[in-house]
């Protein structure tokens, strides 16, 4: 009942087409839909079903939307809709919740054809993905006042570190994390989406969603450190690495403690 219940609310066509879809007669066997629904006083059994499955696109539309204001505010009405769409009856909602239903979103809208900039679109879609994901992800402990005083100054520079379960680190193309401020700000002036690599980290901290832009040295430097390259070697690699606005030593340990103080390693390790 379960699985014929599913079938039916989540085909794209209307009640009928979904009632007699091969998938919804596979589920009910033998029965008829009036061997498992009853009429109503003023409805017949698919009538009732199909209540539940024409509340179920606006479900899913809504619920995506909480998650991606930007993207939907970057398409605009319509073409968000249509998005939804084609992106429910690819990927339909298969868990108890909907926490899970833009798994595939980001990857599904840099395909769709009624993208005008799907690079852009799929660079905004990933920003709001991971800040979902980050919302959503079980708590750390990040490291105390007290681990971080208690590692002894010279064996800083051999410390592993480990990011917390809240904490993406992401490259886009373009500014799409100044778009989406702009969104929630709700300001009219936006940022010009012109091509441009950026650089953003996003963690919880106290019940809310942080995101910090990033210069790219400062990016490298703390996808080394996520990544279990102890951290006297990935200061000496964003040294190296150099460039005409290469950080100093000084420069680059301030991001590092900055880093710590904000809560985004959970754990340090001296070997």
């Amino acid at each position: 009942m379960q699985r014929w219940m599913q079938e039916v609310v989540v085909h794209p066509g209307d009640i009928a087409e979904a009632v007699a879809s091969p998938s919804a007669k596979k589920a009910l066997g033998r029965a008829a839909i009036e061997d498992v629904i009853l009429p109503s006083r003023s409805l017949e059994p698919a009538d009732r079903v199909g209540i539940y499955q024409g509340m179920y696109l606006m479900r899913m539309e809504e619920a995506l939307e909480s998650d991606y204001p930007g993207l939907k505010h970057l398409l605009g009405g319509h073409a968000w809709s249509a998005l939804v769409r084609g992106y429910v009856a690819a990927h339909p909602s298969v868990t108890y919740t909907l926490n899970r239903l833009g798994d595939h979103f980001s990857d599904f809208v840099a395909k769709w054809p009624g993208a005008k900039r799907p690079e852009l679109c799929h660079d905004l879609a990933r920003l709001e993905l991971a800040m979902a994901e980050v919302f959503d992800a079980p708590q750390t402990e990040p490291l105390s006042d007290a681990e971080i005083a208690a590692v002894p100054p010279e064996s800083w520079e051999r410390a592993r570190l480990a990011p917390i379960e809240a904490f993406r680190l992401l490259s886009f193309r373009y500014p799409v994390n100044a778009y989406l401020q702009s969104v929630r700000d709700e300001d009219h002036n936006h940022p010009d989406l012109k091509r441009k690599d950026t650089y953003i980290a996003i963690y919880r901290r106290d019940y809310s969603v942080w995101r910090h832009d990033l210069s790219q040295a400062a990016f490298d430097l703390l996808t080394d450190l996520v990544a279990g390259k102890p951290l006297g070697k990935a200061v000496a690699a964003a040294l190296a690495r150099g460039g005409k606005r290469a950080p100093t030593t000084d420069q680059l340990f301030r991001w590092f403690r900055e880093w710590a103080a904000g809560g985004v390693f959970k754990s340090v390790r001296l070997r």
